[in-house]
């Protein structure tokens, strides 16, 4: 067969298939164009998920006759001031969208630049050019793209919905809008309320107050500002707090020049900074923002610019890790959560008005009770006395009530409460009141610490942050000088299954570093000669089974520090202070004291809270007081 050149037709439609592969796509290219333009503020209708209609208005600095003729053909570009490719300084330079949308389009666009007597528009369809003409437009330019894939009609079989196509064109105006905080958007779709973003500052005010708009204000209670400076890259935006995570990384925003990309790279990045505070199934709310030299990034990598190739890819994953674990260790410990509202939207007011069984017989002389409701009374001003209750047994048996004396009903006697949670049994010291985690007064079903401050109540549950403390002690001994070791006085020998054991021989020398020496013994079994001193009055024999049934999950690929940290936060779960275990009040304030100077002391190992905050504010919400 002999080779024929193509006809200019097929190939803008064969390259139309690499740039405008569903209607998102082509939101994304017209926008980029607009911000280039210099735009202030742009408006965006989607109808048909994209389909039937595309428009994108804005008030740049326009086009004339002249410019709207070139900007149709291909390769031709007014971003690449020169021929240097290494120096790119806009958000698109391929020179190829608008020639690509009109070959499988109806295109039209409306330009007027600033101080011209009136503007100019062009028609592309199916590829086909027709001459500028006037048109009526009060200045920058109008973007319309009806019928998409009109000329290509076998494209529209791989559409999604349309809601599900809107969706995805949201999602471009969303991460554009971030990109931008400095200028407003617009974005009108025919499933939803029109969402207007206002224009914002372009420091980190604005940058904060524009995710606030576009990802929530439950996001923007819940992100600390981050900044870093390494080997000439800057990092600076917003990071989620571990315990304000989702279940996917849509939430993810990521920006490099300016530019919205989805880089393996800085994937992993977050991946290993997030590592400690949250499960593997979980991900972080950010919005960060890298600036560097454009000579050190190519962004030209693929098709659509969402990925981009670092030259030194090494300084900027240390650099994402480093600031992101300094920023999320230095927070004061505070909960992410925003308790009183989920828990207003729980509670239920009780009824004032309850069943009194005491009541007299039915009228008429019948025989049964009527039951009639009543108030109780009201809370005694010195506060409630569970022994001066009238409903309490008498003490002396014998009595004409003898209650649970009577040895009937001795089984119902389930003594005293197990914990007296009376405020003023635990007077706090002085000034733990002012500190962030406040004064414990009280712990509840042997688990939860309930400590005072002086706007509110703080729960703490005393495993989880316990846990985190002995982790982030581990961690510390082991990046200082190695952890302790406790040389056992008699050798525990442990079973496990055969695999499991072999798992954990291969990975002995990893294990010693951490202060767990074992050696094999027999098939199937393993001898434990030390263990970590922080670990030294823990279970051993459920210490090494947990840590097997966990190497399995150990990644061999990673390096040999993440891999120690995965040990460590095995292991700092069973060094923890227990459920169920009763503390004293000078325990629990230790423990608080503690945690207000242990790094991520916010949440556990496996990405759980440790503690949450109720202001008073929240408080009387419950009770409607507000």
């Amino acid at each position: 067969m002999s080779i024929r050149r193509l006809p200019p037709v097929l190939i803008d439609r064969i390259a139309a298939g690499e740039v405008v592969e569903r209607p998102a796509a082509v939101v994304k290219e017209v926008v980029e164009n607009a911000l280039d333009a210099g735009a202030r503020a742009i408006e965006v209708l989607v109808d048909g998920g994209g389909r039937q209609l595309i428009r994108v208005t804005d008030d740049g600095g326009g086009m004339s006759a002249d410019d709207l003729s070139l900007a149709v053909e291909r390769h031709a570009t007014s971003k690449l001031p020169t021929e240097d490719l290494l120096s790119i300084s806009t958000l698109g330079f391929r020179g190829e969208a608008l020639p690509s949308i009109g070959a499988v389009a109806r295109l039209s666009i409306a330009s007027r630049p600033k101080g011209a007597p009136h503007a100019f528009e062009i028609r592309v369809e199916g590829g086909v050019l027709t001459p500028p003409r006037p048109a009526a437009l009060n200045g920058g330019t109008r973007v319309e793209v009806r019928d998409l894939f009109f000329a290509t009609p076998a494209r529209l079989k791989f559409l999604k919905s349309d809601r599900a196509e809107s969706a995805a064109a949201m999602d471009v105006v969303r991460r554009l809008a971030l990109a931008r905080p400095d200028v407003a958007f617009t974005l009108v779709t025919d499933d939803r309320q029109p969402l207007t973003w206002v224009a914002r500052g372009a420091d980190e005010v604005g940058r904060a107050a524009r995710v606030a708009d576009v990802l929530g204000a439950e996001a923007g209670r819940n992100l600390i500002p981050v900044h870093g400076l390494r080997g000439g890259v800057e990092l600076v935006g917003l990071a989620g707090l571990p315990t304000f995570s989702k279940a996917n990384s849509l939430s993810q925003f990521l920006f490099v020049n300016g530019r919205p990309v989805k880089d393996k790279l800085l994937m992993g990045a977050l991946r290993a900074a997030y590592a400690d505070l949250l499960p593997s199934d979980r991900y972080p709310v950010l919005a960060l923002f890298l600036t560097l030299d454009p000579r050190e990034v190519d962004v030209n990598v693929h098709p659509a610019k969402t990925e981009v190739r670092f030259r030194d890819g090494g300084n900027v994953r240390a650099l994402l890790v480093r600031t992101l674990t300094d920023a999320l260790a230095a927070r004061v410990p505070r909960t992410a959560a925003t308790m009183a509202d989920r828990l207003v939207a729980l509670a239920r007011a009780p009824e004032l008005e309850t069943v009194d069984l005491r009541a007299p017989a039915l009228p008429g002389g019948q025989g049964g009770f009527a039951p009639r409701l009543y108030r109780p009374d009201p809370m005694p001003a010195g506060g409630y006395d569970w022994r001066a209750s009238p409903a309490r047994p008498p003490d002396e048996p014998g009595t004409a009530a003898a209650g649970f004396a009577e040895a009937a009903q001795a089984v119902f006697d389930i003594g005293p409460p197990s914990v007296d949670a009376r405020a003023d049994r635990a007077v706090p010291e002085a000034g733990d009141l002012d500190r962030p985690l406040g004064a414990a007064r009280a712990q509840l079903h042997e688990t939860y610490i309930v400590a005072q401050t002086r706007e509110g109540v703080v729960l703490v549950d005393q495993h989880a942050a316990h846990e985190r403390l002995v982790y982030e002690k581990l961690k510390a001994a082991l990046e200082r000088d190695g952890v302790g070791r406790q040389g056992l006085l008699v050798p525990a020998v442990v079973d496990l299954d055969p695999a499991e054991a072999d798992r954990l021989v291969e990975r002995a020398a990893d294990l010693a570093q951490l202060g767990l020496v074992i050696e094999s013994f027999g098939i199937g079994a393993v001898l434990v000669r030390e263990v970590p001193a922080l670990l030294s009055s823990a279970d051993v024999t459920r210490l090494v089974r947990d840590v097997a049934e966990h190497a399995a999950e150990w990644d061999d690929a990673l390096p040999l520090e993440r891999r120690l940290l995965h040990v460590a936060a095995t292991m700092a779960c069973h060094g923890s202070v227990r459920a169920g275990r009763r503390l004293r009040v000078e325990e629990m304030n230790a423990l608080l004291r503690e945690m207000e100077t242990t790094p991520n002391a916010g949440e556990c190992n496996h990405g759980r809270p440790t503690f949450v905050t109720l202001s008073l504010k929240d408080v009387e919400k419950l009770f409607a007081r507000r």
